[in-house]
């Protein structure tokens, strides 16, 4: 019996009973009528001719277009008869595509619309702080080589903040403290481009910093600094003029949000969903989301 169960020949027979199973509940094609025909459109022929083009850098020649057509043929008969075969069920690769194609259905929607300037300007006014300017700076510095002064640097700090704020304009600051490559004045320096010179901490600093006089050591990723702020310009709402490029970009994609929210909740509402082990109110927030 065993011996028998290994036949090659058996394993055959049962797979063709299997598939003629299966074929046995596929309903009969001669009464599908228009669903049993495959028709190859003109539009869809050039498409092919286009993206072989498009990847052979030139047109197919007759025979090799044949061949993309009956192709095309083939993937929609293997098509239809995994569809009628039910081969789609339960595939998260083939689940997750469908999804993605419907969600490109709802952003080709959502792109349909195009924003007046009073609604760009309404969206500015309700989210300021996404387009707010930001803080600028024109300041002063000394560098102090920890690594020099060791011990002593706030002894020194404190020596030179004392010397600059008596002296007045009367010293050049550049000839003081240690060498360092960055420059030791800045006019209206952006607050993301004090941070990329001297780091984060620095930049949150200077914020605090008072204007008018030295102060310090401030510390920033070269080491610590004597500042002196001369003017802190604060960062205000721009006019949609000056920003119109990033509302619209923003607006563009809130409203895609939007809309796909909208378009899922408008398809959800045909649907009954159950969830096992939540209750009706559960299912309905997990379902929603």
């Amino acid at each position: 019996m065993k011996r028998i169960l290994q036949e090659p020949l058996l394993h055959f027979l049962l797979l063709g009973a299997g598939l003629f199973v299966v074929y046995g509940l596929i309903p009969n094609r001669d009464k599908i009528g228009e669903q049993s025909k495959i028709v190859i459109t003109k539009g869809q022929i050039e498409n092919l001719a286009t993206t072989f083009a498009k990847s052979w850098q030139r047109p197919p020649t007759a025979e090799e277009l044949l061949g993309l057509v009956r192709e095309r043929v083939r993937e929609e008969v293997y098509f239809r008869e995994a569809l009628a075969l039910g081969l789609d069920k339960d595939d998260t690769v083939i689940i997750r595509r469908l999804r993605q194609k419907m969600e490109f259905v709802s952003d080709d929607v959502a792109s349909l619309s195009t924003p007046t300037d009073a609604e760009l300007d309404a969206y500015l006014q309700a989210h300021p702080a996404a387009f707010q300017g930001e803080k600028r700076f024109t300041f002063s510095q000394v560098y102090l080589n920890p690594a020099k002064h060791n011990a002593n640097v706030a002894l020194a700090a404190s020596s030179l903040v004392t010397q600059l704020n008596q002296s007045s304009s009367k010293v050049d600051a550049s000839t003081l403290g240690d060498p360092i490559l960055a420059e030791h004045h800045y006019d209206a320096i952006s607050s993301s481009d004090v941070e990329k010179l001297f780091g984060k901490q620095f930049a949150l600093a200077l914020a605090q910093v008072s204007p008018g006089q030295w102060q310090g050591p401030v510390e920033s990723s070269y080491g610590l600094h004597l500042v002196l702020v001369s003017e802190r310009i604060e960062g205000g709402s721009p006019p949609l003029a000056a920003v119109r490029d990033a509302v619209l970009r923003e607006w563009t994609n809130t409203h895609r949000l939007e809309s796909n929210e909208k378009f899922y909740q408008d398809l959800l509402k045909h649907y009954a969903v159950t969830i096992d082990g939540l209750d009706a109110e559960q299912t309905k927030l997990v379902a929603a989301k």
